[in-house]
């Protein structure tokens, strides 16, 4: 009995340490604020697009990088499209005919997006790489917001501040971004504090040429793997909030649950191939990437673990009944916003305890063992 109170009271602290008390440690330790003069470097920049059937927001997407070159950069938009059976193809095309620094690389057969990342960058002489997503749209400073912090020569990777933007009203969709936003202000802080991001949002961030490194084959998080290998190399990754860019978050529950299984899958990936960083001689970035990642990516278990231990303690105790039924209660709970029944008051937990189901599918996944990291995108709002 003893053994099991011990677990439950340990699990539940390390999950309150990595959400709540690992932000509030952040907030109470001195930083310095990044504030870079404005550079008029000349660099030549590379923005590198994997696509798959985006015709719903490739174009736009074109067009938010085409209409926001800074004068004193040399600019080329280079799209793998990774056998796109839509009209993906033929939109990057059209607007070839009008700007010559656009072009299309078509792969025959699917990929992955590492796969197509690691050919778009083969042999470029740029000086920076722009990895984005293709439903994340530039406004007039993300590019040159982006490279202003490369003036110092141990920045390797510049993060941009991606904003979510809900389309429809629903809880999902609020408590995701509240979610995200708190993200990127956890990012930011570790950012001033260390310069240190564990994890670059693929979605948009810049690398240098020279810190570029290929991503293994069939690893799914091509971004945190290639923020984890520089930061391995003692390089700089720092967070930009200038950089403003802006992407949508999917309506339907399921299709985050996709995306954030995709996630696991890399995360544990990305655990096995980095996991000398958490060693104690590694210092801020052992700190960070244990409180803020692998502690979240174990969550799963700790819950898996309070539930199993609260079942057999609640033969003793009828609170401790109550509290285990309302555990399997929350991990049905997913399912309900999966069949479209809505209970308000559950919104957070529906959340948390999707995100952590999640996870432990895409772990699952991971053992199993990955044979492929092909892709299928989310359903896009824009």
């Amino acid at each position: 009995m003893e053994v099991a109170w011990i677990s439950i009271i340990t699990s539940v602290l390390l999950i309150l340490y990595t959400y709540l008390f690992y932000p509030w440690l952040l907030q109470l330790l001195p930083k310095k604020k990044q504030n870079w003069a404005s550079s008029n470097h000349p660099y030549s920049i590379a923005v590198l697009i994997a696509a798959y059937n985006e015709e719903s927001v490739i174009h736009d997407k074109l067009i938010s990088v085409l209409n926001h070159i800074p004068k004193n950069i040399k600019l080329d938009i280079y799209v793998g499209s990774d056998a796109s059976t839509d009209k993906t193809d033929d939109l990057v095309k059209a607007l070839q005919e009008i700007h010559p620094n656009l072009f299309l690389e078509r792969f025959a057969g699917r990929t992955g997006k590492a796969s197509i990342i690691n050919a778009l960058a083969k042999n470029k002489k740029h000086d920076i790489f722009i990895l984005t997503d293709a439903n994340v749209l530039f406004t007039e400073n993300t590019i040159s917001e982006l490279v202003i912090p490369f003036q110092e020569s141990k920045i390797s990777i510049v993060c941009a501040n991606i904003v979510k933007i809900p389309k429809g009203k629903s809880s999902f969709e609020s408590i995701e971004k509240s979610y995200i936003d708190r993200e990127n202000r956890i990012k930011k802080m570790e950012s001033d504090l260390w310069r240190i991001v564990i994890g670059a949002e693929g979605g948009c961030y810049a690398i240098r040429n020279t810190s570029f490194k290929e991503v293994p084959r069939n690893f799914f998080m091509d971004d945190f793997f290639m923020t984890m290998q520089v930061l391995e190399r003692k390089q700089s990754v720092v967070f930009q909030e200038k950089a403003l860019c802006y992407e949508d978050i999917p309506i339907a529950p399921e299709e985050e649950f996709k995306r954030k299984k995709r996630i696991s899958i890399g995360n544990f990936q990305n655990l096995s191939r980095f996991k000398g960083l958490l060693l104690p001689n590694k210092g801020a970035i052992a700190i960070a990437f244990f409180s803020h990642k692998v502690l979240r990516w174990l969550s799963p278990f700790f819950l898996l673990c309070i539930l199993i231990c609260s079942g057999y303690l609640s033969q003793f105790n009828i609170a401790l009944l109550a509290f285990f039924c309302a555990q399997i209660i929350m991990l049905l709970s997913p399912w309900l916003s999966i069949l479209k029944i809505k209970i308000p008051i559950l919104s957070s937990f529906i959340h948390f305890y999707s995100m952590n189901i999640a996870l432990f599918v895409g772990f699952l996944q991971y053992v199993k063992g990955v044979k492929s990291n092909v892709w299928q995108p989310t359903s896009r709002v824009i």
